[in-house]
């Protein structure tokens, strides 16, 4: 018979002998050896003598202190580094007790490029690798297409590639509904073109006024000089420049550059809202909904998604919060050491950031809201789809798959995840087909890789599935056939305890006579009025969504590759050089020798690469 693992305070207080007052991180596990609880402190020694403490604890902190059957320590040399670590074991350890943000989207950027004579203006997410000027972040890509659109309005920059640009020989629909100067072909020289260039600059700054005023005083000119054309074109960019101004809604006049961070909490659920302000403008807003470590308060949420949030972000000058959090200068410290400056995270009370904070705390108070209920409507679908189809509870992540290719080229599998709070779309995946399988369009053999290189990774990553990510349904597309074969898969990996569906077309591939199939189970139908079909429906059509997506992205990439990027030496000016004089890559590739030479920037040994490269094939 086993020993019983003893738990609670006693254990906890056996550790506070070797223990001294030093900063370090912590950990608390439970008898299966699961991490429940990572926290830092200043003074280790003080904060576990707490938790051995009998009373004084809240329902939380007490239950959490009942299941503990041992601890860990790391010391470290500064409580800075406490904090650094600490939230690197939260992200990595997911311990149910820690305030998690699960959201790991980076956000997009306006970049204005600085490698071509006429810089492009467009989205950019990710790395700043490009040499230009970035503006941002936005919340959404959607706040970015928008400005994106206003601005080409105002002030006519080209959002084509520069390869697009390299080819063209008219102006192209942009130019013909006012949106761009059409530098391409001409129709505006470098320095009217760099002029635009500076006054999008000047506004994405913030300095609004200096460019109004500049465009009222070329209007006022143009219609002096009885360049009635020019000065009509001049006051449509002074009106669609006020338009955008007042869409914004929110500009304050005395915030430059804040981030305002709102929490609010109810019924053990949290929603935090944040705004960004940049150059006294609002480029849009992002809701969050932290795991709250159940049942922590505001001040400890509050912290732990400031630690998390600018782990990868850079903070601005200004971070405006609705609850104060519980060590304001360790936080402080540790996001300006995150921006190279100094950063301020306040808590007003009154005046025009009170304003902004009692409207970003309404926006996470309206957006919890309406997650709870649908939160509720998805639970009951949730129920509904385990009562249908026999399973042991409700799923919490149910993983969908679907393959997209046509006659089997650019084939891709796709993996869409949903659960109680419904798409969870940071946990999407896209497999591009490596086997034969595609180009043979073998929907099985596509699966089947899909199915092995998905298990085969959460075997190694997650043996003992001690997270989230594994499922417990999976629905595919397709029928017993597929069911049968997936089902094999999930066998020779030693995976046979997920529940699985197979989702066909059935009869006339019509939407509401779908058949559902399992493993070992006679073949199934819901009734057409049955809102768990409509749920399976939905779920179907986002993977469809979602493969199909892609998909065409797989495919646009392979059209524009040409035979020119596997010539040594030939990168991606040269290229645009090439295809600029000539046309088209075959073009290039029938070209002579002298002619190869002629075009500008292509010297006599890349000409000679480049022919070459064409003929001696033999």
């Amino acid at each position: 018979m086993s020993e019983e693992i003893q738990t609670g305070q006693e254990v906890i207080q056996s550790y506070l002998k070797t223990l001294d007052a030093s900063p370090g991180v912590y950990r608390m596990l439970n008898p299966k050896g699961e991490v429940l609880y990572v926290g830092k402190a200043r003074n280790l020694k003080a904060r576990v003598s707490n938790y051995a403490r009998g009373n004084g604890h809240s329902a939380r902190i007490a239950r959490m202190i009942f299941e503990t059957a041992s601890m860990m320590f790391l010391t470290t040399r500064t409580e800075t580094e406490a904090l650094l670590l600490e939230q690197n074991l939260i992200k990595q350890l997911k311990p149910r007790y820690n305030v998690l943000l699960r959201d790991d989207k980076s956000f997009p950027n306006i970049l204005i490029g600085k490698e071509h004579p006429f810089p492009q203006i467009k989205k950019h997410r990710g790395k700043k690798t490009e040499r230009g000027s970035y503006f941002g972040p936005f919340a959404s890509a959607g706040a970015v297409t928008r400005t994106l659109n206003q601005l080409q309005k105002v002030f006519l920059l080209r959002n084509c590639t520069d390869s697009m640009f390299e080819g063209r020989t008219r102006p192209c629909l942009q130019y013909q509904i006012k949106r761009c100067s059409a530098p391409c072909v001409g129709k505006i020289d470098g320095p009217g073109y760099a002029a635009l260039v500076h006054d999008a600059e000047l506004f994405l700054q913030g300095k609004t006024t200096s460019v109004q005023s500049d465009l009222a005083a070329q209007m006022t000119a143009a219609s002096e000089a009885m360049e009635f054309e020019r000065a009509a074109a001049l006051r449509d960019r002074i009106k669609a420049l006020t338009q955008i101004q007042s869409a914004q809604g929110i500009n304050p006049k005395g915030v430059a550059e804040a981030d305002v961070v709102a929490l609010h909490l109810e019924h053990g659920q949290a929603c935090v809202q944040v705004f960004f302000i940049r150059a006294h403008q609002s480029w849009g807003n992002r809701d969050f909904y932290p795991k709250t470590g159940a049942g922590a308060e505001e001040p400890e949420i509050m912290e732990a998604f400031l630690a998390q949030f600018y782990d990868d972000k850079e903070p601005p000058p200004l971070v405006l919060l609705s609850h104060p959090v519980e060590n304001p200068d360790l936080i402080g410290l540790l996001l300006s050491e995150r921006a190279g400056r100094k950063v301020e995270v306040a808590v007003p009370q009154r005046g025009e950031k009170a304003e902004l904070i009692e409207n970003a705390a309404r926006n996470a108070r309206e957006s919890l809201a309406r997650r709870m209920s649908e939160s509720s409507t998805q639970n009951k679908l949730l129920q509904g789809l385990a009562e249908a189809f026999d399973l042991d509870a409700p799923p919490t992540r149910i993983e969908v798959y679907d393959n997209a290719h046509i006659q089997g080229s650019d084939a891709v599998g796709g993996m869409i995840v949903a659960g109680a709070e419904g798409f969870l779309k940071s946990q999407y995946r896209k497999f591009n087909i490596k086997s034969a399988a595609g180009a043979n369009s073998d929907d099985f053999g596509m699966m089947r890789e899909v199915m092995t290189r998905r298990f085969e990774r959460l075997l190694k990553e997650d043996p003992d599935r001690k997270t989230d990510a594994w499922p417990d349904l999976l629905l595919i597309d397709g029928g017993a056939g597929q069911v049968s074969a997936v089902a094999g898969i999930l066998s020779e990996l030693g995976v046979d305890d997920i529940a699985m569906i197979g989702v066909a077309k059935g009869i006339d591939r019509d939407a509401g006579k779908e058949e559902f199939y399992r493993d070992g189970l006679p073949v199934m139908a819901l009734a057409r009025n049955d809102p768990v079909l409509y749920f399976i429906q939905r779920l179907r059509d986002e993977a469809h969504r979602w493969a199909n997506g892609a998909h065409r992205a797989k495919r646009a990439k392979a059209v524009s590759v040409t035979p020119l990027d596997d010539i040594p030496g030939v990168g991606s000016t040269r290229k645009r050089a090439l295809l600029a004089h000539f046309g088209s890559a075959k073009a290039v590739a029938r070209a002579a020798l002298p002619d190869l030479m002629a075009v500008n920037g292509i010297s006599a040994s890349i000409a000679e690469t480049v022919y070459n490269f064409f003929h001696d094939k033999g």
